[in-house]
């Protein structure tokens, strides 16, 4: 088997980031529309947590079987539009 050469950039850095540094520095800025960001960990008190899951309980709650019923509903109009 030949052995293979691998071409690497000069450029290169020699450490990677966490994305919570990568995206804390001043040469990456989150628009203020979309602050939320799923690679960046979020740190918060004890408080903070428990107020965002009380804030999550108060909205819409949905049985397993009407989540299933209106995903079927969905599917079903969704693939009978892409028939079209």
């Amino acid at each position: 088997m030949r052995k293979k050469s691998y071409k690497i950039s000069e450029k290169t850095p020699d450490i990677v980031l966490e994305p919570a540094v990568a995206y804390g520095s001043t040469s990456y800025k989150v628009s203020s529309s979309n602050r939320w960001n799923p690679n960046v960990p979020f740190v918060g008190t004890q408080k903070e947590w428990w107020d965002h899951f009380h804030r999550i309980e108060e909205g819409p709650f949905y049985t397993l079987e009407e989540a299933n019923r209106e995903f079927e509903a969905w599917k079903k109009e969704f693939l009978a539009s892409r028939l079209r």
